[in-house]
């Protein structure tokens, strides 16, 4: 600044004339769950540290529950350039880069440790880099959802008991995979219409996490919890690439980071929330049954294939052999 733009400036601000704030950027962060959900409240967090860790530049506002559209629409929300954020199950990435599908399908991971290595591996950083050449969406972090388990209104013991099940799952073929092997009839239902599709007998079952089971009450509409495991469920978070192709090399570290710590504490939240749900649910007098997981891992490996659903071999083997 010359001296003559410093005698400017001294002089306005003399005269009571406010200088030009500093441009600040609006963005919009879009996803599915409720408000109680560590999903949305670690957003939140990651929202304001965001922007005290940008000195202001950035003003993110979370968007819960669906409010700016269903999770397919937000989605493509991302490639429109009507939402710049989401967290997002990567079964909908898989739309369009379907490698990073893999990681639904059923039993791939033991648990969320395993899941977790996952995230830090190599072969999740190709699908990253595979899916942002593709899209230009940048994948920055990795939540843990939980382990997929089926609620019903008629209990089962083992794969063969789902025969004729009419069934609530997301519109992906990797969650109809378990269902299908075992006779039952997957239904496809936007997530924020499964209560009621419960409640009022569309369908008689449906299969998600312990924790969301709770956010979003299925235990009021179900009564018996069959404890599947058949997926070990991750979320995504994805910023859009009118977004990250205009962000400084400083703030893709800080957007990236602050993802990262947000991911790292809902996921802390989730497994401990997980060990107090079976009592808690006990309590409330739904019926708890442990199936016989091998059963369903069999029908699956046997009659779908890595290969139908467009996966590779290779990314499940180097998967399995993770530590």
């Amino acid at each position: 600044m010359t001296k003559l733009h410093t005698l400017l400036a001294a002089c306005l601000l003399t005269a009571g004339i406010a200088l030009p704030a500093a441009a600040q950027t609006k963005l919009k962060w879009a996803h599915v769950y409720e408000t109680s959900e560590p999903y949305h409240t670690e957003s939140v967090w990651a929202a304001a540290e965001i922007k005290k860790r940008t000195n202001g530049k950035f003003d993110i506002q979370v968007f819960p529950a669906s409010s700016l559209g269903k999770e397919t629409d937000i989605n493509q929300g991302m490639a429109l350039g009507t939402v710049d954020m989401i967290i997002s199950g990567a079964s909908f990435a898989a739309r369009s880069f379907p490698r990073v599908g893999i990681a639904y399908y059923p039993f791939i991971f033991r648990d969320a440790a395993h899941q977790a290595a996952y995230s830090r591996s190599d072969v999740f950083k190709e699908m990253v880099d595979g899916f942002r050449a593709k899209t230009g969406i940048q994948m920055t972090a990795y939540t843990y959802y939980g382990a997929r388990h089926t609620t019903s209104n008629r209990p089962f013991n083992d794969c063969a008991g789902m025969k004729n099940l009419k069934i609530r799952v997301p519109d992906v073929p990797v969650y109809m995979a378990t269902p299908r092997s075992c006779g039952a009839n997957p239904t496809p239902i936007a997530f924020a219409e499964v209560y009621l599709a419960l409640q009022n007998g569309t369908v008689e079952a449906q299969e998600n996490p312990l924790t969301t089971i709770e956010a979003k009450k299925f235990f009021e509409v179900q009564k018996h919890i069959m404890l599947t495991g058949h997926i070990v469920d991750g979320l995504i978070t994805q910023i859009a690439p009118h977004v990250w192709t205009k962000l400084t090399d400083a703030e893709k570290t800080i957007f990236t980071d602050v993802t990262r710590e947000a991911a790292a504490r809902a996921t802390a939240q989730i497994i401990k929330r997980e060990g107090e749900l079976v009592e808690e649910f006990k309590k409330k007098g739904i019926n708890i049954v442990n199936v016989d997981r091998a059963s369903f891992q069999t029908a699956v490996l046997k009659t779908v294939t890595l290969e139908s659903l467009g996966f590779d071999k290779k990314d499940y083997d180097r998967i399995q052999a993770l530590k």
